[in-house]
């Protein structure tokens, strides 16, 4: 019967547990983390590509990029995801109760579905670019866009961040009471 009136005094679908709580927000931030540090890999790939002086190491850093940036960037974003819904519907802050909480999940969805649709089609072309580098290869278009994604989304998980510490904004829809106390008014 405790859980119960938990569940309902608190708002959430289901009643999470301390403990599980804990698990799943620490596997968010550490996913976020790694996240974060995926992008930082691609900025450095791709400005040493970009920028590096000697060719062999540019083209490394465009093999690179194609073969080890989309999965784990994507899985670290997917279980981000994943237990982001997790703690929304299973503490007070809900998925859609508080503005924040519904930014963050928007910003989550943006980006997963960028590197699925922005990033991973042209990385095949990247990794091509890469290998024949050396050789003298000329820059292929999809060379010219790789310094929007890290940048995009570093600046987006830096949003997140700040908006998981600072919690903007209030609530989407007002509770109850603040309702009752603005039209008492």
């Amino acid at each position: 019967m405790t859980a119960t009136r938990t569940v309902r005094r608190t708002g959430a679908w289901f009643d999470l547990g301390r403990r599980w709580r804990k698990t799943v927000l620490v596997t968010h931030i550490v996913s976020a983390g790694a996240w974060i540090g995926i992008d930082v890999m691609v900025a450095v790939l791709v400005l040493t590509g970009k920028y590096g002086t000697d060719v062999e190491v540019r083209g490394l850093a465009y093999e690179a990029l194609a073969t080890f940036v989309v999965w784990p960037m994507l899985g670290s974003g997917l279980i981000c995801l994943l237990t982001g819904l997790i703690l929304g519907l299973g503490t007070r802050w809900g998925l859609l109760r508080y503005w924040w909480v519904a930014v963050k999940l928007v910003l989550n969805l943006v980006l997963c579905t960028l590197i699925l649709v922005a990033l991973r089609p042209g990385m095949g072309e990247v990794g091509d670019y890469g290998r024949d580098l050396p050789g003298g290869a000329s820059e292929p278009a999809a060379i010219s866009d790789l310094f929007y994604p890290p940048a995009v989304s570093l600046t987006a998980l830096t949003l997140a961040t700040v908006l998981a510490v600072a919690k903007p904004w209030g609530r989407i829809r007002p509770g109850r009471r603040a309702r009752r106390a603005r039209d008492d008014v």
